[in-house]
């Protein structure tokens, strides 16, 4: 039966509407993703040396203006080296001045992390690995209020591991293990990663040196992980993001490696070592400098 004038209308409303809505959900099917909420624009690189600048480094807020300070494997003392203690990390400074570098060594059960204080004396604190956990020691991460420190496995992990903060957090002593305190659980699987550090209390920047690129679709990311609350001695989650791809450029062709990560609140420069392939690590490794945008 053909349709009266009246349902007619109603009829072609209907299917305007339905068409109208085919349409916007193709176009949002189509939108690219939101981007994060914080975007880094790199504003400009120093060169690393592969020796004393190609693991690692932090600003020191404290005596005032602080310099900037860096790892590599030349600047393992020969007492720790000779020790088992052969390679070093990411290191990191609490807001107070104290400095912390992360050791490991080849095989063991432990971990070590050498601090000085701000009047330039030194100390080391071993950390007997907890059950499960890895061996290497790539980073440290200092919380903002200082009491707390962050550190990560190699590999593919979904977690971070908190210690309190050696030489600051008054129940560490260099004569007494140095415990696990809590953990970060991470929403989203991370590798290999180099570097981690505070730009806010609950917010860290973190360097990945992952090769493979299948967890954020691309290779050595920056990526921030968002905590639920300070960390301390309770467990906390950890929303992670990938940002950006770190710059790999160089005269040469193969495998980079992105180290350490610092920020610093001072002036708001986030800075990223990425050490180029074959010979020319010598020449144009670059410890890259960013601002957000």
């Amino acid at each position: 039966m053909p349709l009266r004038p009246a349902r007619r209308r109603r009829h072609a409303a209907r299917t305007a509407l339905v068409v109208l809505a085919t349409a916007v959900a193709a176009a949002l099917s189509a939108a690219p993703p939101a981007a994060a909420a914080d975007t880094w624009t790199e504003v400009g690189s120093d060169r690393a040396d592969p020796l004393t600048e190609s693991q690692g480094l932090a600003s020191v807020e404290v005596p005032a203006g602080g310099p900037n300070r860096y790892t590599g494997i030349g600047t393992i003392p020969i007492g720790l080296s000779t020790r088992g203690w052969n390679h070093v990390g990411d290191p990191d400074a609490s807001y107070n001045g104290y400095y912390i570098e992360p050791y490991q060594r080849d095989s063991g059960a432990s971990k070590m992390f050498r601090v000085q204080a701000p009047g330039g004396a030194w100390s080391e604190y071993v950390h007997a690995l907890s059950p499960g956990e890895a061996l290497n020691n790539s980073w440290v991460a200092v919380s903002p209020d200082g009491q707390w420190m962050l550190t990560g496995e190699w590999g593919t992990m979904t977690r971070l591991l908190v210690l309190p903060t050696p030489g600051v957090n008054a129940s560490t002593s260099p004569s007494a293990n140095l415990p696990q305190a809590s953990t970060v659980r991470l929403d989203h699987a991370v590798r290999d990663v180099q570097g981690c550090d505070f730009s806010a209390p609950t917010t860290l920047l973190c360097s990945s040196d992952d090769p493979e690129g299948s967890l954020f679709g691309m290779t050595k990311p920056l990526l921030q992980i968002d905590l639920s609350a300070q960390p301390g001695s309770s467990d906390v989650s950890g929303h992670v993001t990938a940002l950006r791809q770190l710059p790999l450029r160089s005269g040469c062709s193969g495998s980079f490696e992105a180290e350490g990560v610092d920020y610093d609140r001072r002036t708001g420069t986030l800075r990223v070592i990425v050490v180029s392939p074959g010979f020319c690590v010598l020449t144009d490794s670059k410890t890259y400098r960013f601002t957000r945008g």
